[in-house]
Parts: C-alpha cells; sequence; structure tokens
C-alpha cells in the first residue's frame, strides 16, 4: 500500500449510483471472512475449555484477544483513513490467511500434550499466532463501518448497520454449530484447515470486487501510523461524543465478565461441546432477528437513548438468565441477550457515521475500539481466577449455598451464575446513570442536527426525505 493522506479540506463524498449494491457484495464478502474467523475463534475456546476444564485458560485468552484489539485498533483506524477501502480489506484477508496458515504449521509440529500445557509457551504461541490472525480481520470490520458512509446516504445509514448486524447473527449462527461439530468429530487439526481454505476463497473473491471512493491525495504533514492525537481531536470536536466512548469502555468493562464465562457454563450446562455448539446456534438467532429489526425500523429519532434503554434491558437478562442452572432459562435468556446486541452496535456507528466527518471516520472508530476493547481483558484477566479459585469453590461450600441458594438454587456451576447475577445489576446502573449526563443531551442534539441537514439534503435532490426511510431520523425535539 502506499503512503497517502486524506485531504483534510475535502468535503465529504456523496454516495454513488448503485453505492448500496456495491455495499451489499463488500457485506457479504466481508461476512465469508467473519464466519470463517469466528468459527476459529470458537474452535480455538471449546478446545482448550474441553482439554483442559479451566476457566482460567479460556478466560486468559478471551483477553488476550480484545487486548491485541486494544493495541492495534488505532493503528487500524489510521490506515484505513489512509489508504483505499479495498486494498485495506485485501491485506486484512490476506494477513489473517497466513497466520492461520502457520498456526497449522504449529499444530502439526507440535505433539498435542506439549501444546496443551497451559504452564508451556506452545501453548501460549499457539494461541497467539491464531488470536493475531483473528485480530487482523478487525481491521476489515473498521473499514466496513467507513464503507457505509462512503456507499450509503445518510437516513439509510442505520438499517444498513442493521443489515451488518444481521450477517453478524448469521455468521455466529453457523460458526456457533460448525465449531462444536467440528472440534467434538474432527479435532482442531480439520477446524484449521477449514478456516485457512475458506479465507482463501474470501480473499480471492475480494479481488474481483470493486469499491468507488474519491482519490486519496498526498497532503504535508500527514499523520504517523497511530494518529492518537488526530483520533482524539476528531472524538472532541464532536461534543458529547468522547462520553459515549466512555460509556461504551465503562460496558464493556462490564462485558468482558460474560465473555470470560459465558462458554464455560453453557458448555457444563449443556453437557457437550456439540450440544453447546447447536445451543448456540439456536439462540444466536437472535442476533439476526435484532439485526433485521434495526434494517427493517431504524433504531428511532435517537438512537443514544435507544442504546442506553436497551443496555439496561441487556443487564436485566444478564441478571436473570442463570438465576437457576437450567438449559432452557440459559438458552432462552442468551437468546433475548443477543436479539438485543444488534441494536446497541448499530447505535454506536450510526452516532459516529453520522457527527464525524468521512475523512477521519477510520481514526474515531479505531480509537472507539482501542478503549472499548481495552476494558474487556481487564474484566476478563480479574474474573476468570477469581472464579475459578474462590467464587465457585464458595458456591459449592455450605456457606455459600446458605447464603444464596434462595436466589441461585443448586448445582456445580452457582458461582457463574452469581457473578452474572452482579454484572447485570452493574449494567443496569451504568445505563440508567448515564441518562443523567450532559453528554447525553448534548450529543442527541448533535445527531438531530444532523439528521435534519441529510433530511434537507434529500429534499433539495429530490430524494426521499428521513420521514419517508425506515430509520426514523426526523428532528423531533421531543425525542430528547
Amino acid at each position: 500500500m502506499s503512503a497517502a493522506a486524506v485531504d483534510p479540506h475535502a468535503a465529504d463524498p456523496e454516495p454513488p449510483p448503485g453505492g448500496q449494491r456495491t455495499f451489499l457484495h463488500v457485506l457479504v464478502n466481508t461476512a465469508i471472512a467473519n464466519v470463517t474467523t469466528s468459527f476459529l475463534w470458537f474452535a480455538l475456546t471449546f478446545w482448550v475449555y474441553l482439554e483442559t476444564r479451566s476457566v482460567l485458560a479460556t478466560g486468559v485468552i478471551g483477553g488476550a484477544y480484545m487486548l491485541l484489539v486494544a493495541v492495534f485498533s488505532m493503528f487500524f483506524g489510521t490506515v484505513v483513513d489512509r489508504f483505499r477501502k479495498q486494498r485495506v480489506m485485501v491485506t486484512a484477508t490476506a494477513g489473517t490467511f497466513v497466520l492461520f496458515a502457520l498456526t497449522g504449521l504449529i499444530y502439526l509440529s507440535v505433539p498435542n500434550a506439549v501444546l496443551l500445557d497451559v504452564t508451556g509457551p506452545w501453548f501460549w504461541v499457539f494461541s497467539l499466532v491464531m488470536l493475531a490472525g483473528a485480530v487482523v480481520e478487525q481491521l476489515r470490520g473498521i473499514a466496513l463501518s467507513t464503507t457505509v458512509s462512503l456507499l450509503v446516504p445518510g437516513p439509510k445509514r442505520a438499517n444498513a448497520n442493521g443489515l451488518v448486524g444481521t450477517v453478524q447473527g448469521l455468521g455466529f449462527l453457523v460458526t456457533s454449530v460448525f465449531s462444536g461439530l467440528a472440534i467434538g468429530y474432527l479435532g482442531m487439526g480439520w477446524s484449521i484447515t477449514i478456516a485457512v481454505v475458506f479465507v482463501g476463497l474470501s480473499l480471492a473473491h475480494l479481488l474481483t470486487l470493486r469499491i468507488p471512493e474519491p482519490v486519496i491525495v498526498h497532503t504535508e504533514g500527514q499523520p504517523g501510523w497511530v494518529d492518537i492525537r488526530g483520533g482524539f481531536a476528531a472524538v472532541m470536536a464532536a461534543p458529547g461524543l468522547f462520553a459515549l466512548v466512555l460509556f461504551t469502555t465503562l460496558n464493556n468493562l462490564v462485558g468482558g465478565v460474560y465473555m470470560a464465562l459465558t462458554d464455560p457454563y453453557g458448555i457444563e450446562v449443556f453437557g457437550t461441546a456439540q450440544a453447546w455448539g447447536i445451543a448456540l446456534a439456536v439462540v444466536s438467532t437472535g442476533f439476526m432477528i435484532g439485526g433485521g429489526m434495526v434494517a427493517k425500523f431504524g433504531l428511532g429519532r435517537n438512537p443514544i437513548r435507544t442504546m442506553l434503554l436497551l443496555c439496561c434491558l441487556i443487564g436485566v437478562l444478564g441478571a436473570t438468565f442463570a438465576l437457576r442452572e437450567s438449559w432452557l432459562l440459559y438458552g432462552l435468556g442468551l437468546w433475548a441477550f443477543f436479539m438485543v446486541m444488534p441494536a446497541v452496535e448499530a447505535a454506536e456507528q450510526t452516532v459516529i457515521q453520522r457527527v464525524v466527518p468521512f475523512r477521519q471516520q477510520g481514526r474515531v472508530f479505531g480509537f472507539a475500539m482501542t478503549f472499548e476493547a481495552a476494558s474487556a481483558p481487564i474484566t476478563a484477566f480479574l474474573i476468570a481466577p477469581i472464579a475459578e479459585f474462590w467464587i465457585i469453590p464458595y458456591m459449592d461450600s455450605s456457606a455459600g449455598q446458605d447464603r444464596w441458594g434462595w436466589l441461585l438454587g443448586t448445582g456445580d456451576v452457582r458461582g457463574i451464575g452469581l457473578v452474572f447475577v452482579w454484572t447485570g445489576v452493574v449494567s443496569i446502573l451504568l445505563a440508567l446513570g448515564a441518562f443523567a449526563t450532559r453528554a447525553y443531551r448534548m450529543l442527541s442534539t448533535q445527531y438531530l442536527e444532523a439528521a435534519k441537514n441529510d433530511e434537507e439534503a434529500a429534499k433539495d435532490e429530490g430524494g426521499p426525505s428521513a420521514d419517508s426511510t425506515t430509520d426514523g431520523t426526523a428532528t423531533d425535539d421531543r425525542a430528547l
């Protein structure tokens, strides 16, 4: 990729004719890559837990993944702003292909007994190389978020982000089933082989696509490869946006608990990795339904308010789906939990796409992802050993059962259930507190003003107004 920078004075590009069709092609291609990456990521988690039965190992792996995302997100965001989006996607996919192939070589070269020794170096080398391949795929995610602004008109962006959530849900469904079945029946070696083949197919397909984009010109004083200052300045230029990033960071801090403990709890209550994989596929239809609802109906006049209300609902669900050691309660609760998630993710992306100039969106998405991703590993690294060495043994004791049995009942993983309850309570309090902040009101006002400008521009061009779209971004001040 040639070094280039975006002209800071250039106007935001207008979506080209047929831009939404091109976006759908990009979305489908990204889905292929994401499905494959998620497939191998789930396979690694299932494999490690089944072979070691260690909550600590799975928690550290999940935390390491998010830590790598945090470390590289600002760099990824700068890359997206400085280079053509298709070239960025091609490079990211090629990097994932090479790293996944390298994990295959390690798997073939190192005996399983050595590879699964969590105290030895080869376990962590193998896991980190695989995680690095998954992290590189995040570069495509940032590029995809900016292509929404590049190819889709403003009033339709919430709907486009809903489609992204639907595709992610489909990928989650597919990978949940096949990761569990692949590990249960084929093993880790064949799982790696499948991933390498499909990433290669995604790369070949991507090379046939063309994403129309304005020329990125050379400028003097272009930012460095990790443009923290530029990303921070772009975030601060939108009143209240930093508070949105801060809220999402704190929310992810809480979410790190679910990242570390959801799979171990699921495997225990469903009995086997195969059963848990199939169950994940069923409950992940919630992603598809939730994303489809956003694609159809949008996020309402004020996506920030919608996001906070749904975060309260997520807290309620997280606090209740493990109140009893029941696979049915957990499955239904997780299904509803997953149904809400696409709207929360789409709300943040829609706000950034509306209030941040296109030429800076890569750095803003990267800046946000840096802090949001950095928060989850903190909790995952902390909660995994705390749960394994303190909370789970405590809830297995008579003292823990006497103290919390009225709330959580009995079972083998009541310790994880207790952690889920308190995590949900914290989520609810965090979202309710955000409603009372000045930043919430400021960002809501700025979003509605941007939506009004898009509506007026659409009317001037004879296109559909915001009132006639499913985004629902009409500028009624009562939305505040």
